[in-house]
């Protein structure tokens, strides 16, 4: 007997690195063991990688890609490849022998025999992990037998309507031939035994969906030209010269094809990994697809290969791996052409054997049973019992889950997507930041200390005031004293009225020893540069003021941010209030600190007075307020209108200081976009000055009570879907259509009252008590 081992790497990064669980069962069998464990960080991984890939779409090969472009202009040789290749192998060989991650390979090395056929499912919806050659681990090599597929998280089984057929029925698409030889894949399927294969040759996209929708095929077969978006996520295959189509315009024909009986789909084109990963939401059984560019000789050799192995009877996992490893011969001419096909599983079907699909191998018939109807009557009152208890009992079993922080890494991707759908909103004026570049550090005096010398910050200070600016915030650290040689700026940052400096309060918890204020300043004008990070290491949240431990060398009990706008403020006629329950009142404005159980944020220990960080959206973040370099400064390029009576941050958006945060946001790369320190904080100083002065509201949360009703009131909507749209089609699009009208209505609370409420949790409520009641009630509609 077979055994199936499942690695699933949870929500995680390079960066920050990934959960594991590694579960091993017999085929067909519940897991027998189940572990946890970690990968560690590891950003090399992900660069190897791309080093690799950059090389090898270089090499100049006949081969199969479309709209790939050359990354540059040199021609890197086969060995470049091949060394690329090594050392990803070597670093990826590294990283799965960390410590943290040895009880998974120590277990797996006990519980498994190198003689054992093994079905190894990497389920992950990071693309990242899923294009790395899992095959080259160590550890899979001491097993001949293994073979990994690739899976994704979420999967389901779909009921097939599938009739025994007397030969295996292979639909083969023969697609844009422009610049290749597909006609090789043509004669090795005509040679397949046991099988009645029907040739698309260039097909219109009706020719293909009404063979889709008319016939009941086991094998899906495309060769030709196909293609991934920059994004890795949409897949398109090119059926002839003018016509090209993406899975999704070929949704409801592959599905039809699924619930006929299709068994394998066969991609052997380039770059198919976007393909498997839109087809793995249809449910497919199994997909073979090529993850990078692939030659002509290699994608011909690997079809020759799998298909004979596969039709004499191994399994389809042996067939690819035999088929994969025979590809070695041919890697003088085209490096690393083993490491291109690649299984992609649904996990909730197990692989056939070709002997299975038809019946030369077993000609009895098997006739389906028909579904009993269900009866229309139910009585009304044991339906809505059902649906409250269960809508109770769902919702004690995710508010207690949600209470332990198991929800709120999912909650917080939510509420960073809702974030960058808001309106761009208008810079604000009355901020200026006057940023220390890259550029303006070398050209300051050589005996400069950090980012800033004492001489350009003299300069600056002096110019400044004579443009009489309302405050003036310095967010760079000086745990030093000022130069004998600079007696006027040591005055002005003892007796400036003005003029507010940063520390860092030392934190226990994570072992930061803090770092001292400028000696010069005093007390009153100083403020911490602290910030509530989250697990993720986005800052979501606006830390306003915490008690420092005694043995900290900064004690500022207020953020530099809130220092700079309570001295803005004054000059408006507004201070400081505490209500008698401990709300902070700035004028009209009155807000409490977020509590730990509230937003999302359950299992975080509060850290001092903080509250949502409401940032003003943009592209790109950085523009939260007029900006100018300290040379212009210094160079006489400032004009006075754009200091006077304004906020005037002094920061530096130098690299090399490493400065820089992570938040909700993302780049134009997709990635999570980074922002300045003294970007950071211009962004805090607008949200407070805005909600005090301009009404816009602050992020805030309901209640936990508020959420509990929330979230029960959903579960109720998915019993009663359950219990009065018996049918699990109907049911089906009513639940997509009450998850759209969920995400619509948290998006415009968001958007138009800035109130973050619980779209996990109700979702999870929706769904879960919507099946949870159908397998209750309709045996009782049958009774």
């Amino acid at each position: 007997m077979g055994k199936l081992v499942v690695l699933k790497l949870g929500t995680g990064n390079f960066e920050a690195g990934f959960p594991v669980t590694l579960q091993i069962s017999d085929e067909d069998f519940r897991p027998i063991l189940e572990i946890t464990a970690e990968l560690p960080p590891n950003p090399e991984i992900p660069l190897c990688y791309h080093q690799w890939q950059s090389i090898y779409r270089q090499l100049k090969f006949a081969g199969r890609p479309i709209g790939i472009p050359k990354q540059s202009k040199q021609n890197p040789s086969r060995e470049d490849c091949q060394k690329a290749a090594d050392n990803l192998k070597f670093q990826l060989n590294i990283w799965l022998s960390s410590p943290i991650f040895r009880p998974i390979r120590e277990k797996w090395l006990e519980r498994l025999l190198p003689e054992d056929h093994i079905r190894v499912l990497l389920q992950t919806n990071d693309l990242r992990l899923q294009k790395l050659p899992w095959h080259l681990w160590e550890v899979l090599e001491r097993y001949p037998k293994a073979e990994v597929a690739l899976s994704a998280p979420s999967y389901e089984q779909v009921n097939r309507n599938s009739q025994p057929q007397s030969q295996v029925k292979v639909l083969a698409i023969l697609g844009n031939s422009q610049g290749i030889d597909i006609q090789t894949d043509s004669q090795i399927l005509a040679a397949l035994p046991h099988a009645n294969t029907t040739f698309l040759v260039e097909p219109s996209s009706k020719d293909l969906t009404d063979q889709l929708w008319e016939q009941d095929w086991q094998i899906l077969f495309f060769a030709g030209h196909s293609a991934t978006d920059g994004s890795s996520h949409e897949g398109k295959i090119y059926l002839n010269q003018t016509e090209s189509l993406t899975i999704s315009q070929l949704k409801y024909g592959l599905r039809k094809a699924v619930e006929k009986g299709l068994h394998l789909a066969i991609f052997n084109s380039c770059d198919g990994l976007g393909l498997a990963r839109e087809f793995a939401d249809l449910h497919i059984p199994q997909i073979i697809v090529m993850r990078e560019p692939v030659p002509d000789r290699v994608a011909q050799q690997f079809l020759k290969y799998f298909l004979e192995a596969f039709a004499r009877g191994e399994s389809l996992y042996i067939a690819v791996r035999e088929a994969r490893e025979r590809l070695q011969g041919l890697e003088t001419q085209f490096p690393c052409a083993t490491w291109l096909p690649v299984i992609y599983q649904n996990p909730a079907t197990t692989p056939l054997l070709w002997r299975e699909l038809h019946l030369n191998h077993n000609s009895q018939q098997i006739t389906p049973v028909p579904e009993t109807p269900t009866k229309r009557g139910i009585k009304l009152g044991t339906a809505l019992s059902g649906v409250m208890l269960t809508s109770i009992v769902t919702t004690a079993l995710l508010m207690g889950v949600r209470y332990f922080g198991f929800l709120q890494s999912w909650e917080l991707m939510a509420f960073d997507y809702m974030l960058r759908l808001r309106p761009q909103e208008q810079p604000d004026s009355r901020i200026l930041i006057i940023e220390v570049t890259e550029e303006d550090v070398p050209t300051q005096s050589a005996n400069r200390r950090g980012s800033l010398s004492d001489e350009a910050l003299d300069k600056l200070l002096e110019k400044l005031e004579t443009y009489k600016p309302r405050v003036i915030g310095l967010d760079i650290y000086r745990d030093y004293a000022v130069e004998p040689g600079y007696p006027k700026l040591a005055a002005r940052m003892k007796n400036g009225d003005r003029f507010v400096a940063v520390c860092q309060v030392s934190n226990s918890q994570t072992s930061k020893p803090g770092i001292k204020p400028p000696p010069e300043v005093p007390p009153h004008a100083l403020g911490f540069s602290d910030t509530a990070i989250d697990p993720d290491n986005v800052v979501r949240r606006h830390l306003l003021a915490l008690a420092p431990p005694p043995s900290s060398p900064c004690t500022a009990p207020y953020a530099l941010n809130v220092q700079l706008v309570l001295r803005y403020l004054y000059q408006e006629g507004i201070q400081l209030k505490f209500t008698p329950d401990g709300a902070w009142q700035l004028g009209h404005l009155t807000f409490s600190p977020i509590a730990t159980h509230t937003g999302g944020y359950q299992g975080i220990d509060a850290l001092g007075h903080q509250i949502l960080l409401n940032y003003r959206s943009f592209p790109d973040l950085e523009a939260i307020a007029p900006r100018i370099t300290l040379q212009q400064v210094l160079t006489g390029k400032l004009p006075p209108d754009a200091v006077q009576d304004k906020i005037v941050l002094i920061g530096t958006t130098a690299e090399s200081f490493r400065d820089y945060s992570l938040t909700p946001y993302s780049s134009s790369k997709g990635e999570s976009q980074q922002i300045a320190g003294v970007s950071l904080q211009a962004q805090m100083i607008s949200q407070l000055l805005s909600a005090a002065l301009d009404g816009r509201p602050l992020l805030w949360t309901w209640n936990i009570w508020g959420e509990v009703i929330w979230v029960w009131g959903w579960a109720i909507i998915g019993g009663l879907l359950a219990a009065y749209l018996r049918q699990p089609t109907y049911l089906g699009w009513a639940v997509g259509g009450m998850f759209l009208s969920l995400y619509g209505f948290c998006l415009i609370l968001l958007i138009l009252y800035s109130c973050w409420i619980p779209f996990v949790p109700a979702a999870i409520a929706l769904g879960t008590t919507a099946v949870m009641l159908i397998t209750v009630i309709k045996p009782i509609q049958e009774a």
